[in-house]
């Protein structure tokens, strides 16, 4: 399906809001604490923290650029504040007040009046009237001073007319710069800015206001990824790019849990506990896309930020090793067999359950990648103490899952996948039993991982048969790093295999596409995503999701709805029902700009890449019968609606022009050990030892049974012809080999006109009518 990478607005639907607008603001801060920011209405919004440490500060930010949006949705960027005042009325409890030493502070960071970067800090408390803990502020930018007090000789004016970014500081009681000691008890802070108004000049900014028709793909985001940002931005980003229907919202693995102290370190509260911020964060999520008419999945997974992962929790290899993902900083990995780990999951999910049902959602649960961890030397992660119990407690020893392995190991992996299913089965009954009515529970498998070939039993621990239909409500399957590595003959392996292990009818089954963690492969990884999710609707995947909402914010990813009415797009894979004689025309045709300069010379600019053909196949017509034959054909496809397939009789064949294939006739293609897909291509120029490069001519229309296939010379089967003439091996050619192909193809073609002038009179006195074609140029 189209779809665009907008990097920049330009002519797109745009709208104004309020600079300063509760939704765009944003919280950050240092781990161990935790905050987070939703705007309560259309002039408020709420800070909620949780306070570990004496150093601890948060800051509620607000930036002139906007980082965080889609550009097709973004706020313009405005740096000038001059004349500028921003009010709202402050209200706080758990924190340092106005007018207390290390109190709320905004700092102003920006450029003074020569350019140079400067940072300015300015006492709230100086512009504020009323209550430490309640009252009205006004910040005229033009006229507020950095100190303690305007009279204090060290303060200076800020300059407001190049501003970056600012943000209110909030400390708890307390607090001591740079001391990380524990404070005696958490605390628990909260401000609420209401009636938040921008006055004077400049008090409004340009707001990118698209919203995409529905496409019919959904949409995938996660906590962790969004915690510093407001439900209602998230939220406003999905709707406007088209997304519908259900969001997948991974709750994370190092943002959502309370922590507690424990001998020097700050763990998760064994009991389960949401943190205060993340509870009102998703609160508001689920109340806001009731709303809005989504539906969410919520998600856990059995990964934990292992910092505050308890070490008694934690997957291990045989030699003690923890299991850590490449995430930096790296995950632990729940072991599936430790009582207390699965308790804290099944409460974390129960809490999660409850606050979709006070916000009126249905319960769907997704269960997301939960497996036994295999290090990169190929230790799988089975032997942790409680694990090591359930297996007797001297299990063998698998040293490498890369390597042959014995009945001895094959028996502990079927263990475990046993005790795997039993562990997702638990958090599947605490989930239904949390719910008050009926809950859908999803299961999240990574094939690149379970089903890595060259670990083959890893399945047996990985994908057990206790996770067969029906034991989830539906299976949800990514594959990303095959995806974007190109590796299609592995993920249609793994489709197979997936399907014969577990049986969930694909109606029952989802795809999940993404994801891009570099920018920098924007460009060649959406084509891949994009292709994937139409693929997987191609294969009877009705629900199919983006991973994740912030790469496609960050790289402007831009899914477009397909057009209404596509009949014009409409393909008839059929030939053209006359045969061509030598009579028949054909002219091929390229697009070149010219422009001639005053001197006379010119420049050519080539504008196609390959040629595009027109036919008149009306000189083949030699009968009456034929002729109503054509009339016939030409009714059935609706004159230029509907394409259909022409076989050239000047061109038709990979060796030569109109000779019989050999397996050795056209390069296709140069294998990396990965690549699967080879595109049918015809090469011309190769030989006339004049032309810097030859011209390339996709086939989209081989003739199937003509089509011979080689890699090295050597003729190759274990490959399939599909769509777009598009050649597919199940096993990837090796690094380096030479594919080759050989072929019969057509033309794919329409009628040029939607009328077909016929005159019998002029027919009967030998005059051939007139029936031009005009080539289709279809993507490949």
């Amino acid at each position: 399906m189209a779809f665009w990478l907008a990097r920049t607005r330009n002519g797109q639907d745009s709208d104004w809001v309020q600079r300063f607008d509760p939704r765009f603001w944003t919280v950050n801060f240092p781990r161990p604490m935790m905050a987070s920011v939703i705007s309560t209405g259309p002039d408020s919004l709420r800070v909620d923290a949780e306070f570990h440490r004496k150093c601890d500060l948060a800051g509620l930010i607000w930036e002139s650029e906007d980082r965080y949006d889609h550009p097709l949705l973004a706020y313009a960027t405005d740096r000038d504040y001059a004349r500028t005042t921003l009010r709202f009325h402050w209200k706080s409890e758990g924190l340092l007040p106005l007018d207390a030493p290390n109190g709320p502070a905004l700092t102003i960071e920006g450029r003074d009046a020569s350019g140079a970067p400067t940072s300015w800090y300015v006492r709230l408390w100086n512009y504020a009237s009323g209550t430490p803990d309640d009252a009205d502020i006004a910040i005229p930018f033009s006229a507020i001073t950095s100190g303690w007090s305007s009279s204090d000789p060290a303060s200076t004016h800020v300059y407001p007319g190049d501003i970056d970014r600012m943000f209110l500081s909030l400390t708890p009681p307390g607090f001591v710069p740079d001391d990380e000691i524990l404070l005696p008890a958490r605390v628990d802070g909260w401000v609420e800015l209401t009636g938040i108004a921008c006055e004077g000049y400049r008090p409004m900014l340009e707001l990118g206001d698209v919203l995409l028709p529905p496409h019919g793909v959904q949409i995938a985001a996660a906590y962790d990824d969004s915690y510093n940002l407001t439900p209602a931005r998230l939220l406003r980003n999905i709707r406007g790019l088209g997304y519908r229907a259900r969001i997948i919202l991974y709750c994370g693995m190092s943002h959502f849990f309370r922590l507690v102290p424990d001998d020097g370190a700050m763990l998760a509260d064994p009991a389960g506990t949401l943190c205060e911020p993340a509870r009102r964060w998703h609160a508001a999520f689920f109340s806001m896309a009731a709303a809005m008419g989504h539906a969410v999945v919520a998600s856990l997974s059995y990964e934990l930020l292992a910092e505050h992962c308890p070490a008694p929790w934690q997957q291990r290899a045989a030699d003690g090793t923890p299991a850590r993902t490449g995430w930096a900083p790296p995950s632990a990995l729940l072991s599936p067999a430790h009582d207390g780990a699965m308790a804290w999951l099944q409460a974390a999910a129960t809490q999660i359950v409850t606050l979709m049902e006070e916000a009126g959602l249905p319960v769907l649960f997704q269960i997301g990648e939960p497996w036994w961890w295999t290090t990169g030397q190929g230790q799988i992660c089975l032997y942790d103490p409680a694990a090591r119990a359930a297996w007797g407690g001297d299990p063998p020893v698998i040293a490498d899952m890369r390597a042959p392995l014995d009945a001895g190991a094959l028996a502990l992996l079927d263990q475990a996948g046993a005790l795997l299913a039993g562990s997702t089965a638990a958090l599947t009954h605490a989930i239904r039993d949390a719910a008050s009515g009926p809950a859908e529970v999803l299961l999240l498998a990574f094939t690149p991982t379970i089903l890595n070939p060259a670990m083959p039993e890893l399945r047996r621990a990985n994908m057990p048969p206790g996770w067969a239909w029906p034991a989830f409500d539906r299976l949800q399957l990514e594959d990303y790093d095959w995806l974007t590595s190109e590796a299609e003959g592995l993920r249609r392996t793994a489709y197979d295999t997936v399907q014969q292990r577990l049986g969930y009818p694909l109606d029952r089954q989802d795809y999940l596409a993404g994801f891009v963690r570099n920018p920098a492969n924007a460009e060649a990884y959406w084509r891949f995503i994009d292709a994937a999710l139409d693929e997987a609707s191609t294969r009877g995947v009705a629900q199919r999701y983006v991973w994740a909402l912030p790469q496609v914010t960050r790289d402007g990813y831009t899914r477009l709805a397909p057009p209404r009415d596509d009949t014009m797009q409409a393909f008839d894979d059929i030939s053209y029902p006359l045969a061509l004689g030598r009579d028949a025309a054909v002219a091929p045709e390229f697009s070149t700009m010219v422009a001639v300069t005053a001197s006379g010379h010119e420049r050519r600019a080539s504008l196609w890449a390959d040629a595009r053909l027109r036919f008149d196949v009306g000189p083949g017509i030699r009968s009456d019968e034929e002729l109503g034959t054509l009339i016939a054909f030409f009714r059935a496809r609706r004159g230029a609606a509907r394409g259909f397939r022409l076989a050239d009789p000047f061109d038709d064949s990979s060796h030569g022009m109109t000779g019989s294939p050999t397996p050795l006739d056209q390069v296709i293609g140069v294998g990396d050990g990965q690549r699967t897909t080879y595109q049918l291509v015809k090469l011309y120029g190769l030989d006339d030892g004049e032309a810097p490069e030859p011209q390339c001519r996709p086939i989209t229309r081989p003739r199937p049974g003509t089509v011979v296939i080689s890699v090295d010379g050597a003729a190759a089967g274990g490959w399939t012809l599909e769509d777009r003439g598009r050649v597919i091996f199940t096993v990837p050619p090796t690094d380096g080999a030479i594919v080759r192909a050989g072929f019969l193809f057509d033309v794919p073609v329409r009628f040029a006109e939607d009328r077909l002038d016929v005159s019998g009179a002029n027919f009967r006195a030998g005059e051939a009518p007139s029936v031009p074609l005009v080539e289709i140029r279809e993507a490949v």
